[in-house]
């Protein structure tokens, strides 16, 4: 597929998918150079975008997705795209980040499995990457984002907007290129993994490479390890929920028709489950696996004399939101992001949900992005 270009100038979109709103897009990046100093070969991102580029190249946002998310941000499912948006209510007419003023912009994630070369796409040979596949570093993540922003003729963004593992490469964004952000916008997220995050991340790890068909992820002529990925799902998504709201939602209620004292689930069982399958069907375990291990690596100190020093050289203007009830990353990881000298205030984000408020409530994470955007 040929790439689209946008051209500074025209103030329209060219090439396939011209319009208001595009369905995904392909770009070819070539090499990239990752940290490691391995060169993964043929890169291709998958992108989104909506709206148009204006005459001054200017008023493009880049919008990053959490781990299990895609380009997707916006709209209904379709026949390549099985979930509906993971963001609705951010872009669009009248949405803090309206279509007819930016020109936004949205990849899955290099690593992924929504389109950009990951374990799934096929190496050189034509096979699947599968277990050849290189790990992959957040700032790896990162510099893919900006060569596809270089691909399609954008030289900065007015804004870079990210929740969760979108923070994560949202401050890098601002660390990495600080001539090519404006505005960074971190919600729910973490100047660096955690010793308690990369615990909680470890059985994920293992529950996947322990499932029989993973076969040391080269699975893809067979069945792959869905069972492993399910609990690496349930296991995540405690943590993606508070205390609070599990008691308070379920308690110790008996799945309905079911009894914990012969054999039967707890209704927060059920919950649990449902949300392991679920996963499996729209996401390849081996990409959560190089995703997870990226997040294990995210330390925005590294190398650059720790956080205070890198946090010192963002020149854009930073708004950092957390999440009240988050117990993946505590309120208290987010303010040291805005201890930032180019940060705003901390914005504190009221919710029961715990992390996933910053995808739950819509309305506040919609007053956080138009203030940021539109300060004043």
């Amino acid at each position: 597929m040929g790439l689209t270009s946008l051209r500074a100038g025209t103030g329209r979109l060219t090439g396939p998918g011209t319009g208001h709103v595009s369905g995904r897009r392909y770009a070819d990046i070539g090499g990239l150079t990752l940290e490691s100093g391995r060169v993964l070969p043929g890169v291709r991102m998958a992108y989104q975008t909506w709206g148009t580029l204006n005459a001054t190249a200017d008023n493009a946002v880049l919008v990053l997705h959490a781990l299990t998310g895609d380009s997707h941000v916006v709209g209904p499912a379709g026949p390549d795209q099985p979930t509906p948006g993971w963001w609705d209510g951010l872009i669009g007419p009248g949405a803090p980040l309206d279509d007819s003023r930016y020109l936004v912009v949205a990849a899955n994630v290099l690593g992924g499995c929504r389109g950009s070369t990951g374990p799934a796409t096929p190496a050189p040979d034509g096979r699947p990457w599968g277990s050849r596949f290189p790990r992959v570093t957040v700032r790896d993540q990162v510099a893919a984002e900006a060569a596809l922003a270089d691909a399609l003729g954008i030289r900065a963004f007015a804004a870079v907007v990210g929740g969760s593992m979108g923070g994560m490469r949202a401050v890098e964004w601002a660390i990495m290129y600080p001539d090519r952000v404006r505005r960074c916008i971190a919600i729910a997220t973490t100047p660096s993994f955690s010793g308690d995050q990369i615990a909680w991340s470890a059985p994920q790890l293992a529950a996947i490479r322990s499932d029989p068909n993973f076969r040391g992820g080269d699975y893809y002529d067979d069945a792959p390890p869905l069972a492993g990925m399910a609990i690496a799902r349930q296991i995540a998504h405690i943590t993606y929920r508070s205390a609070r709201e599990l008691n308070e939602r379920f308690g110790r209620a008996a799945q309905e028709g079911e009894d914990p004292a012969d054999g039967g689930r707890f209704a927060v069982q059920s919950y649990l489950d449902h949300h392991g399958d679920k996963l499996g069907r729209r996401f390849d375990p081996n990409s959560y696996l190089v995703l997870s291990e990226s997040m294990n690596s995210h330390d925005i100190g590294r190398g650059r004399g720790g956080t205070r020093a890198a946090l010192a050289t963002i020149r854009a203007e930073l708004t950092v939101a957390v999440v009240d009830s988050d117990r993946l990353f505590p309120p208290d990881e987010g303010a040291v992001l805005a201890t930032a000298p180019a940060a705003r205030p901390l914005v504190t984000i009221r919710s029961d949900y715990g992390h996933d408020g910053f995808l739950i409530e819509a309305e506040q994470v919609a007053a956080v992005v138009r203030g940021a955007v539109e300060p004043g």
